[in-house]
């Protein structure tokens, strides 16, 4: 990396020159190719109006946690403690790879088969940080959190909606 202000070579990813301590570290940042990139790269996650959660305390049992998600028509709910706070998420994954096929089902506590302690994003953190949660834990569903308290969630349907709207052509001399 060439520093602007002498000249001097650099190692890539080097925060000042050697030379002079001119600051490059904003130099080393990727630059978006377009709307998507772009939009990745800056906007947060609350830009995806994520969904109020549908959140069950960890003592319900499994019959309740799956009519909410049937009337709500969601895919995940989010399991909370006594006091409020995220404890897990019980997916539609949960209930074909650990539930399906147990007797008396509906009757056993959500708190058994969640996924304890899920990754969360908070409203201000990047749509490229959630997507590469979502895309490296292959999570369909990431609980929104605000100081330990579930908000919201966004799904893998949500972020690609998002992408779809800045591809479709803008009407001009609107």
């Amino acid at each position: 990396m060439i520093c602007p202000s002498c000249g001097e070579t650099n190692l890539m990813g080097a925060d000042e020159c050697g030379r002079c301590q001119f600051d490059l570290s904003a130099l080393d940042r990727p630059i978006p190719a377009d709307a998507v990139e772009g939009s990745l790269m800056t906007d947060p996650v609350s830009v995806l109006r994520p969904r109020p959660p549908v959140c069950v305390p960890a003592t319900a049992d499994l019959g309740r946690a799956m009519v909410d998600m049937i009337r709500h028509g969601v895919g995940a709910v989010l399991v909370t403690d006594a006091d409020g706070r995220l404890d897990g998420i019980l997916t539609e994954r949960d209930f074909l790879t650990k539930i399906a096929g147990s007797d008396a089902l509906a009757h056993l506590p959500v708190h058994q088969f969640m996924t304890r302690t899920p990754e969360t994003v908070r409203p201000t953190d990047s749509l490229a940080f959630a997507l590469r949660l979502m895309d490296v834990g292959r999570y369909r569903h990431l609980p929104v959190v605000d100081a330990g308290r579930p908000v919201g969630v966004i799904s893998v349907k949500d972020v690609l909606r998002h992408v779809l709207d800045l591809c479709r052509p803008r009407s001009r001399g609107k």
